[in-house]
């Protein structure tokens, strides 16, 4: 379905992208606390529903 070297760099750039979107997030929570109260349960949110999606896609998968 891929090359080796897309697989390589999807995911290098998937790490690279975390990395400097936590970074930023780190930053920005210390200058503006006040806009990142509650951003966990988003976070939480998100993990939620791609679980749900997954199971969903591995229980009709045949």
């Amino acid at each position: 379905m891929f090359s080796y070297g897309q697989m390589m760099f999807g995911i290098l750039f998937f790490f690279v992208f975390l990395g400097v979107i936590i970074l930023q997030y780190r930053t920005d929570k210390k200058t503006q606390p006040s806009y990142f109260k509650g951003s966990y349960k988003v976070l939480i949110g998100f993990i939620i529903a791609f679980t749900i999606l997954l199971t969903i896609k591995i229980l009709t998968q045949k």
